[in-house]
């Protein structure tokens, strides 16, 4: 089954910025709507952001006007950039593809990775 990978999380103050990076590990047509998730320790899962195809977006609350979701889909790749970082954005965030086609002409559906860590501490 192909995967997601995440990449560009780490640790930046209050008030930093990262961008993280939702890709497929092996090759791929295209993919669909595309979730990013987050999870604190003791805490559930939370869907922050979404983009569908067509590029449609939509965000939780808590992270409207600092998250933007947007995606290269000649690449097939997801990003999320996130400016003004809280502490409380400390989580593991994760990508999540509601189905994706591959270049064998399959579909896959509900695609994860295995997360980023994003760490926001002073």
């Amino acid at each position: 089954q192909v995967q997601l990978v995440e990449s560009g999380g780490g640790s930046v103050r209050p008030g930093g910025s990262l961008r993280l990076s939702c890709a497929p590990s092996g090759s791929i047509f295209s993919i669909n709507t595309v979730n990013w998730y987050r999870q604190a320790p003791g805490k559930q899962r939370e869907l922050v952001a979404f983009i569908t195809s067509g590029g449609t977006t939509n965000y939780r609350d808590s992270v409207k006007g600092r998250f933007t979701i947007s995606r290269d889909n000649a690449k097939n790749t997801v990003y999320l950039q996130m400016n003004s970082l809280k502490p409380e954005d400390t989580a593991v965030y994760l990508c999540n593809a509601d189905l994706l086609w591959t270049v064998v002409g399959t579909v896959e559906y509900d695609c994860w990775g295995q997360g980023t860590q994003v760490t926001v501490s002073s």
